[in-house]
């Protein structure tokens, strides 16, 4: 899980949130992922994906493909832990 701060006037941020899933859909590993804007508090988005673990995660963030689609969202990513695991 990844929170984004984004200012308001972002061009077309969901656009690219868009691409940046479809890119880590394609890596090996990946079984879902969606974002959304917090209700409460503009500007407040979460970005979640699920893989078959934390290997497989990392493996993607490497590839050529998601590090281009994922400059335009990571660049708002809130600097805290993000990778959390589940029983």
């Amino acid at each position: 899980m990844t929170r984004l701060r984004v200012p308001a006037g972002t061009e077309d941020f969901p656009g690219a949130v868009a691409a940046l899933l479809s890119a880590l859909g394609a890596r090996p590993g990946f079984r879902d992922g969606y974002a959304g804007e917090a209700a409460e508090e503009p500007g407040l988005w979460a970005l979640v994906s699920m893989w078959d673990g934390v290997g497989a995660y990392r493996r993607a963030l490497s590839a050529a493909e998601v590090k281009i689609a994922g400059a335009p969202v990571w660049v708002h990513a809130v600097d805290e832990p993000g990778v959390y695991a589940a029983d």
